[in-house]
């Protein structure tokens, strides 16, 4: 990820191509509409006031990634139909990231597209660039924190969308995703750290998931120093034991100052639980539960173990020699 630093930046507004290199290689946002020249204008006395290497929020720091030692694989439940929201999903955010990592070579420039379509609390709060609820949904802080994301949505939103249908799960996942990123706004409403990435709306996902399927089997992958394995827990364990880690991160940070946006993550959870609702009790409520015993409602997915390597343990042996050796 490239560090966020804080600078001052010269826009060229008033040309219409949409990016400009500035005399030290530098790459300018030059669009001419009076938004977001309005807009720029406000991005750049952010960068002013914001200190010297501010991190992104939901962005991952390297500590914890280090610490990180337990992730899903997979989970036991097939959909019964083709996940192609989730599929546009994951390739808009894919190819943004690609886009916007490579068209902005220095970290003045990256600095300046972040501010502007990443999610700004003060701005938010004052009512200035509404349509960052929606982009900074689309943006990541780097390829580990991308990665991540897509790895959860791939999991769990294919049988979401199953559930719900392709356009109902699409606003159902933009609506998670402003709604976690209101949450955040809320938990830290005069801070000026952009707020960046999926995290929210998958978080309502998973909410989502963890009222239909809480009995569904998820392969988590252990990894102790040299020790690997796969095991097979129930969703609401997996789904049970992220939320509570997002509400002790969120009891122990200071969302002013960057890093996880624990409260976005454990509000998407709750806004993407609650908009399942009215699914879950038009297949029955507790009764649906009562009838599948909280398991997806059709047979589930089976793996065959990983076949790894061995040593033979009998080898054949060899012709004895006169002293029986």
């Amino acid at each position: 990820m490239r560090p966020f630093w804080a600078a001052t930046a010269n826009a060229h507004l008033e040309q219409s191509s949409p990016l400009t290199l500035g005399a030290g290689g530098e790459a300018f946002l030059n669009i001419s509409s009076p938004w977001v020249r309005d807009h720029l204008s406000r991005t750049l006395q952010i960068t002013r006031d914001i200190s010297p290497k501010p991190p992104i929020s939901l962005d991952l720091p390297a500590s914890t990634a280090q610490r990180q030692r337990m992730f899903p694989l997979r989970d036991h439940n097939p959909s019964g139909r083709t996940p192609y929201v989730v599929y546009l999903l994951m390739a808009a955010n894919i190819l943004g990231y690609l886009w916007y990592s490579t068209s902005f070579p220095t970290d003045r420039s990256m600095a300046l597209f972040y501010a502007t379509f990443a999610a700004v609390p003060r701005e938010i709060m004052m009512e200035e660039a509404p349509l960052t609820l929606l982009t900074s949904m689309f943006i990541h802080g780097g390829i580990m924190h991308l990665a991540g994301n897509m790895l959860f949505l791939w999991i769990f939103g294919d049988n979401m969308e199953d559930e719900m249908g392709h356009l109902p799960f699409l606003l159902f996942y933009l609506v998670s995703g402003v709604g976690a990123t209101l949450v955040h706004v809320m938990s830290a409403p005069m801070s000026n750290v952009p707020l960046v990435g999926a995290s929210g709306a998958i978080a309502g996902v998973m909410g989502g998931y963890l009222l239909m399927f809480p009995k569904a089997r998820v392969d988590i992958l252990i990894i102790l120093i040299i020790f690997f394995r796969i095991i097979p827990i129930p969703a609401f364990i997996m789904l049970g034991l992220w939320l509570a880690m997002q509400f002790f991160g969120g009891l122990n940070a200071d969302p002013n100052l960057g890093g996880v946006a624990y409260w976005a993550h454990a509000g998407g959870f709750f806004i993407g639980l609650a908009l399942t609702v009215p699914l879950w009790l038009k297949r029955g409520g507790p009764r649906y539960w009562s009838r599948t015993h909280g398991q997806p409602p059709h047979p589930e997915t089976t793996y065959s173990a990983s076949r790894i390597p061995r040593v033979a343990r009998n080898l054949p042996r060899r012709p004895s020699g006169p002293w029986g050796k």
